[in-house]
């Protein structure tokens, strides 16, 4: 056999490299941003500034730039805030299955650039974001405190009430959306900001019951962790019985979106009860899990759709 490297095979050896490298960034930076995280948010958030444009009566035409830096600042704080998650958290994702990959564990990405990063990342937005309105500026920067603050640097490991208080910072992006177009209080911002602070705890919840293990290994008191699966569930479906009642708060989304949207509630009600009757808990939070998933995507899409121009 032939072992001399040819121009061709070195070639290869080198765009072989720069394809792995190039691999390697991305799940890197999707990793370090959250990008799951991040592009949910701005479904929630597009969802609070297209109902705002309808209120209003204008036109995405006409508030384009206000869209894109709506957007765009939005996207910054999230990726801000999940970066300084990672960097925080650094110590406890070493023991984490799913968490022992990421840049910061890996040190592929160090610390201090991660806090440069992340730091950057959220100025950046609520710079942007403060060219639309004060008030879309503050609903982001306190989302971002209660998350970076509050949640992880504070309540995530020392109590089991952190998913609500989390839940708090996963409410806002709706809310940044609307206040670019509508500073003031109106009803519909203030049901979509219900909405999604009720959803997150049975979404964590069952997050949390998959990854039990995980979370005792390094030490974070999440309510299965520290009180079971049966007063998880059980907590789980009342959150998910504390939906039922807002879609009819919504009344001005029309009758289409009110019973869509019951109809989701009483689905998710029952996969939450049928939990009461499953042997294999895992199985019923993974099952939960997902359905909270597509709740979310069809729910506030939902709320898009009905309000096109075509359906009025």
């Amino acid at each position: 056999m032939n072992n001399v490297e040819t121009p061709s095979s070195e070639m290869i050896d080198k765009e072989a490299i720069a394809e792995t490298h190039k691999s390697t960034f991305t799940a890197d930076f999707k990793a370090l941003v959250k990008t799951g995280i991040v592009n949910s948010n701005l479904i929630t958030t597009f969802t609070g500034f297209w109902l705002a444009l309808q209120l209003t009566n204008s036109s995405l035409l006409t508030e384009w730039t206000v869209f894109l830096l709506t957007m765009a600042g939005t996207a910054l704080v999230i990726a801000g805030g999940t970066i300084l998650n990672n960097w925080y958290d650094s110590d406890i994702d070493t023991v984490m299955a799913r968490t022992k990959n990421r840049p910061t564990v890996t040190g592929n990405i160090s610390l201090n650039t991660a806090f440069g990063l992340g730091m950057g990342a959220t100025l950046a937005g609520l710079i942007l974001l403060l060219f639309t309105t004060a008030q879309a500026a503050f609903f982001a920067f306190v989302g971002w405190f209660v998350y970076v603050v509050l949640y992880t640097m504070w309540s995530k490991r020392k109590y089991t009430l952190n998913t609500i208080i989390g839940s708090f910072s996963g409410a806002m992006p709706p809310l940044i959306g609307w206040a670019a177009i509508e500073p003031s209080f109106h009803m519909v911002p203030a049901m979509l900001f219900l909405i999604m602070f009720i959803w997150q705890t049975p979404h964590f919840l069952a997050l949390a019951m998959k990854k039990k293990n995980d979370y005792e290994a390094a030490g974070i008191p999440m309510l299965p962790v520290v009180h079971g699966f049966a007063f998880t569930k059980r907590q789980i479906v009342v959150y998910i019985a504390c939906l039922l009642p807002l879609p009819f708060l919504l009344t001005s989304l029309g009758t289409t979106f009110i019973t869509i949207a019951t109809l989701l509630n009483i689905g998710w009600l029952a996969f939450g009860l049928s939990g009461f009757f499953m042997k294999d808990d895992l199985k019923w939070a993974k099952m939960i899990f997902i359905y909270s998933l597509n709740y979310l995507t069809i729910l506030f899409l939902m709320m898009v759709v009905v309000t096109l121009p075509i359906f009025n």
